[in-house]
């Protein structure tokens, strides 16, 4: 068992609600509790405080309770009527590490907080077996077990397969409905998204969306202008590209089909 100091990261703040999570998690949990795990940027080494969200995973020995469940929607909502900084932005999922340990369409309905500060059951998609990819091959273990341990391989063409899937399903509605994309924040994160899944495709693996988007930028030249835009957007700067990221969701959509 791996129980890392509190210096968990570089960044206090980050730290300060990564700590009341952890403390306050196990309290709940108890001895279903396996771990915690950091995934995202800041286990991909390219996380930046003016643009970026917190995303981490507990791991459960067992599904929850409907009263292990309630018992951590209070916890979210008492953080959300909390000073942390990072209140508003963060992303966890619940998970037992039976439906861990491969991904399951038919076991995908997990307990989640959202990056809003809701919390509810959501259904994981294809893009959790990107997920698991990155928890496993990169995964910062708070407390728990390696990641290795609870994760099975996961292939390149796994990797494929899932992108295609999640292109198909999730981003490909949103060339018809396009509220998500409404605000700049999405704006960025679909842009960057693209260019991870481009790289995805390509190669079977899974890059930084900063190395990604560099990369796409020098393939695929027509889009380095968007690309470079959704860079070096931060928290409030208006991004105004609806249309645009629409049109480069759409290009990503018809380069996958093609592989």
């Amino acid at each position: 068992m791996i129980v890392n100091d509190s210096q968990f990261t570089q960044y206090a703040d980050v730290n300060e609600l990564l700590e009341k999570i952890l403390f306050d998690v196990k309290g709940i949990l108890k001895n279903t509790f396996v771990g915690m795990y950091l995934h995202g940027s800041l286990a991909l080494g390219d996380f930046d405080p003016n643009r970026s969200d917190i995303d981490y995973l507990v791991v459960t020995s067992e599904s929850l309770s409907k009263e292990k469940i309630s018992e951590l929607e209070s916890l979210h909502t008492r953080i959300l009527l909390s000073e942390l900084l990072w209140k508003t932005n963060f992303e966890g999922s619940y998970i037992d590490k039976t439906a861990l340990r491969r991904y399951d369409p038919t076991n995908s309905i997990h307990p989640v907080i959202r990056s809003d500060g809701s919390f509810g059951l959501d259904r994981h998609g294809d893009e959790w077996v990107i997920q698991r990819y990155i928890i496993r091959e990169k995964g910062i273990a708070l407390a728990g077990p390696k990641p290795k341990m609870l994760i099975d391989p996961i292939s390149s063409n796994d990797l494929r397969i899932a992108q295609k899937n999640t292109l198909k399903h999730w981003w490909a509605p949103q060339l018809e409905d396009s509220h998500r994309l409404n605000t700049s924040v999405y704006q960025a994160y679909a842009i960057l998204t693209m260019c991870r899944a481009l790289y995805t495709m390509q190669y079977g693996i899974v890059a930084t969306k900063k190395d990604a988007a560099c990369w796409t930028q020098e393939m695929f030249q027509v889009w380095s202008g968007l690309i470079e835009e959704a860079k070096a957007w931060q928290y409030g700067v208006n991004l105004d590209r609806i249309k645009e990221s629409q049109d480069f969701i759409k290009f990503t959509i018809h380069k996958a089909q093609s592989c």
